[in-house]
């Protein structure tokens, strides 16, 4: 019980030390339980999400297909069920803006794909439509009410029946804009009124369990020879499933790495702080000792303090992150899917880790520290260690500088050769948040660059998508165009060794001078007809360089899955979804036919660019539209979904850098405390005694900074090469801004230690600070 007095006593006193000790295992504990939450629960609802209703897992496309055509198609093996259904474009008006609609009837016994209700029902009859939630709450529809869409040349009139969310539309486009596309449903019999036959254009399929997706897919072409068959895409290949598993990947790598990093960070400082406190009351563990308590009492005394610090500051940062973090990622996930009924919530077992991690290394430091001093007897452990001999320092071997070096100066100086061992475990300290905060700002950097690098990427006035099927003879150009350049996307597999990797093939001209390529120096590259152009992601991970050659399959049965070997010319730095790009007149050597999907246009003025977009919003053929404007709102949405993340992780850098610096110095003044006892008594101002401490503290800092520097890049390389996938590139160079905020901050913070810390200073009770244990 006095032991445990003891400990409360000896955290009274350093109420500021323990406090940061606090402090920086809340940092390490928030950001452990905000992701871990995050990932955990994201990946364990989509799964759940995509079981429960059933996401189809191969989508076929025709140009018509009746009900018996289905029936046949059902009995090819690997199919546990399909069904059939028409989809087409709609728009709808408002007051001069447009909304697009991807509308799909709904299968009569709808078992593939079904809808998570919110409101209302399933529509069932042929005036009825079934609204996803999201657009109809931004245009404030309700359930009853009448809108009115334009489709096949023709105005139909609907009312509302019901509202909800579809698996297969969890993600709609790249920024989830949910105010100029939405989705809708319509019974069957409605297709009849609007395109004069109950057909259908796309068949869903749900394979059995196991069965090979690729060979299902060739025995659906096989058997659809006599069919208009368009073409086909798997579950993995849709927009929705592919981004959301992107963003389970990254998160569970960020839920690893981020706090990894940090917990290591802490294990340092808590390490470095715990062994320093210990020396520092030598002579209380030999008092301990003559008053008779065991070792293991003294050693178990010693190792409270970290626990109990461990345990507080694991408490707060996971109520922090329950508190802040999870709301934040709930609204962050809400913006980027549409996952209807999704929570997120702390988990109790979230606060085990970090007090075992923090603890352990507490109960480490104190174990290392404590058996040398717990071996000496009391009455040695009770005196203070005898003052090292001192060495001539190299400078007072040259009497012309030394003797113009002012008396505080000479302190300084004797002091830190003096002490080495704890002047470099102080610069430690330093160090280790020095690279945090540099890392911290780097990351920051690397978003903004990131978002940058797609206006700098994509030049266009406007992005054309044609739909699928849409041949160059059906193409119609207006005039008031500057430039124009098709573009064709194949979806295709990345094949090293035994390593597959689905990937995205771009072909298009080699005059395209509205898509810019950049090298890792961001210097421009321009496309070749001899190779493929590889993104640096793929480069990275599979040791790729310029004039090796590559094998890419073509994933589409139509194709065969046929595989091909490519030279590679050059590799280029792409942040955001990296894809391979050849010419057609590559793409053409292979055997392989160029179908362009979409158009990039640079019109003539502003001016035109309204009657060309005009011209294409009135083409049939056009599936959507998109202009610079949506460009700017995809860099912005980047930022906005991420900025959070790596704002609180620069919050948190500058917390555990404070929590290192302020811990260690209050250490080193404890230890000091005998000596600036003796400069006051000799009359020494408190101002300089201030003084003196911080100008050893700065030289200690830009000691730590210039040690740090070339190991915060090395740092920072690691974090980036384990977060980046071949899905997403980070840059992974270090910005100048970012190493000097870095640097004065670095400066900041030990100045504001400084300034704390000055009370303790003037609170040194001379009297008992000079009395000697003899």
């Amino acid at each position: 019980m006095k032991l445990f007095l003891k400990v409360v006593r000896d955290i009274k006193q350093s109420i500021g030390q323990f406090i940061a000790f606090v402090l920086v295992i809340a940092v390490g504990a928030f950001f452990y339980g905000g992701l871990v939450t995050y990932s955990n629960n994201l990946s364990a609802y989509t799964e759940g999400y995509f079981q429960e209703h059933n996401l189809s897992d191969l989508y076929v496309y025709y140009d018509q297909i009746s009900q018996n055509d289905v029936a046949v198609l059902s009995k090819i093996e690997g199919i546990k069920k399909i069904e059939g259904r028409y989809t087409f474009d709609a728009t709808q008006t408002f007051e001069g803006d447009k909304a697009s609609l991807k509308i799909h009837s709904i299968p009569i016994k709808n078992e593939i794909n079904t809808i998570a209700m919110i409101e209302g029902k399933i529509p069932t009859k042929k005036n009825e439509i079934l609204l996803d939630s999201r657009y109809a709450k931004e245009h404030l529809f309700q359930v009853g009410d009448e809108i009115s869409i334009r489709a096949n040349e023709k105005n139909f009139t609907f009312t509302i029946c019901g509202l909800g969310e579809n698996v297969e539309h969890a993600k709609k486009n790249e920024i989830q804009d949910h105010k100029t596309f939405g989705v809708a449903y319509i019974a069957e019999e409605t297709i009849s009124e609007i395109f004069g036959d109950l057909s259908y254009n796309e068949i869903m399929i749900d394979a059995t369990e196991g069965y090979d997706i690729d060979k299902l897919g060739q025995s659906i072409e096989a058997q659809s020879k006599h069919l208009p068959y368009v073409n086909q895409v798997s579950k993995e290949r849709t927009f929705s499933y592919s981004k959301i598993n992107e963003t389970i990947q990254n998160n569970k790598l960020m839920s690893m790495v981020i706090p990894f990093v940090l917990f290591l960070i802490v294990a340092i400082i808590l390490f470095l702080t715990m062994s320093r406190m210990i020396d520092s009351q030598r002579t209380q563990v030999g008092i301990m000792k003559a008053l008779g308590i065991k070792n293991s009492y003294i050693m178990l005394h010693y190792m409270g303090y970290p626990v109990l610090a461990g345990l507080i500051g694991s408490i707060i940062g996971c109520a922090i992150a329950a508190l802040v973090f999870v709301p934040f990622v709930t609204a962050s996930s809400a913006r980027a899917y549409s996952l209807p009924g999704i929570t997120y919530s702390l988990s109790f077992y979230s606060f085990i880790p970090p007090i075992i991690f923090s603890s352990a290394f507490g109960i480490l430091a104190c174990y290392v520290s404590g058996r040398t001093i717990l071996k000496e007897r009391a009455a040695q452990a009770m005196r203070p260690k005898p003052p090292k001999k001192m060495k001539t320092l190299l400078i007072e071997r040259f009497p012309g500088i030394w003797s113009h070096i002012s008396y505080s100066y000479k302190l300084i100086l004797r002091n830190i050769f003096l002490n080495k061992q704890k002047a470099l475990a102080s610069s430690t300290g330093v160090v280790v948040s020095t690279v945090l905060l540099i890392t911290a700002f780097g990351t920051q950097s690397a978003l903004q660059k990131v978002a940058s690098q797609i206006e700098d990427v994509y030049t266009y006035d406007l992005r054309v998508d044609y739909t699928l099927g849409t041949s160059m003879d059906m193409i119609k150009l207006p005039s008031g165009m500057k430039n124009h350049y098709y573009l064709s996307t194949f979806p295709v597999e990345f094949i090293k060794g035994d390593e597959k990797n689905n990937a995205t093939l771009v072909v298009t001209e080699k005059e395209n001078t509205l898509i810019h390529y950049f090298d890792e120096n961001d210097n421009r590259i321009t496309l070749e007809n001899n190779g493929v152009l590889v993104p640096k992601s793929y480069a990275d991970k599979y040791h790729i360089a310029a004039g090796d050659t590559i094998q890419i399959t073509f994933d589409t049965p139509e194709h065969k899955n046929k595989t091909v070997d490519m030279k590679v010319f050059h590799i280029s730095t792409q942040y955001s979804n990296p894809s391979f790009y050849i010419t057609p007149d590559y793409l053409k050597s292979f055997g392989i036919d160029y179908s362009p999907t979409s158009l990039f246009v640079e019109a003539n003025s502003s001016a035109d660019l309204i009657s060309v977009r005009n011209f294409f919003e009135q083409d049939s053929h056009v599936e959507t539209i998109s202009d610079s404007d949506d460009l700017k709102k995809t860099a912005e949405y980047i930022l906005k979904q991420n900025n959070f993340v790596f704002i609180m992780f620069i919050v948190c850098a500058v917390i555990l850098s404070f929590g290192a610096i302020y811990s260690i110095s209050s250490i080193n003044i404890y230890e000091r405390s005998r000596e600036l006892a003796t400069l006051k008594v000799l009359g020494y101002q408190k101002h300089k005694i201030n003084r003196l401490i911080f100008f050893e503290n700065l030289i200690l800092t830009t000691f730590a900074i210039l040690v740090a520097l070339p190991i915060s890049g090395y740092v920072y390389s690691m974090i980036v090469k384990v977060l980046s996938s071949t899905h997403q590139q980070i840059p992974d160079q270090l910005t100048i801004p970012s190493l000097l905020v870095s640097v004065v901050l670095a400066y900041l913070l030990t100045i504001l230690s400084n300034l704390l810390l000055q009370r303790k200073v003037s609170n040194i009770n001379m009297i008992e600070s000079l009395k000697g244990v003899d």
